[in-house]
């Protein structure tokens, strides 16, 4: 059984990921940054919590360091981010900051705060997810899309760096969720087409399973509806 620190762990994806592995007997700490929420969360799947801002590296690296006192953590998934769309003139420059803070910085600091025991251990797995947005063009999402775009550049960057240490890096690239992200930044969706999270959890879950040689770079998760776009 593996021990998986999960950013964003407790809602959304993140939440359902780690009931999923906490069923499957592996080890699991959720790191949120609302103490309440993330308090309840853990007691409610029986896992561990840590709470930390992933924007501010002082809470990321210290709330880490606390967690691999307890057990070294051999799974970092980075599921903590948020959302905007719009045109670049319609989104302040506080939206702005928020989103390529959260969604860019958070998960380099994350990823940055686990990577030395990984190394030195030669084993792990990261995991971040990105989004299918990178792949296609769409209209008012240049916020958005400049985030996950640069996600997708550094879990390349970090494929590479981290192979020879015995550190796998694997980018999942999931298509519209039914998750809560949206209506939490004010934005109403058709959600007719989006994919149930379970099925996104799930390959989440099977990477977990897989060892640290199996080398996976990208998995895309798409809605079962072709015709609608994500």
């Amino acid at each position: 059984m593996k021990h998986i620190l999960i950013t964003g762990g407790s809602d959304g994806l993140g939440k359902i990921t780690a009931r999923m592995l906490r069923k499957l007997g592996h080890e699991v700490t959720i790191l949120g940054n609302n103490e309440e929420e993330v308090n309840e969360v853990a007691e409610e799947i029986d896992t561990l919590c840590t709470v930390a801002d992933v924007t501010s590296w002082k809470q990321v690296s210290s709330a880490i360091a606390r967690v691999e006192k307890v057990a070294p953590i051999d799974i970092l998934i980075n599921c903590a981010g948020t959302w905007t769309s719009g045109t670049l003139e319609e989104n302040t420059p506080e939206t702005i900051r928020d989103v390529l803070d959260v969604n860019v910085l958070g998960t380099i600091y994350a990823t940055k705060a686990v990577i030395a025991g990984m190394k030195e251990r030669r084993q792990g797995r990261i995991i971040n997810i990105i989004s299918q947005d990178v792949k296609t063009v769409r209209l008012e999402r240049s916020i958005y899309s400049a985030s996950k775009w640069a996600v997708a550049g550094f879990t390349k960057s970090m494929h590479e760096e981290l192979k020879p240490y015995g550190v796998a890096v694997t980018g999942v690239y999931p298509g519209l969720m039914k998750t809560g992200l949206f209506e939490k930044n004010g934005v109403t969706r058709d959600m007719s087409g989006a994919i149930e999270p379970v099925r996104v959890a799930g390959t989440l879950v099977y990477l977990v399973t897989q060892t640290d040689d199996t080398d996976i770079p990208e998995l895309s998760v798409m809605s079962m509806n072709l015709e609608k776009p994500n």
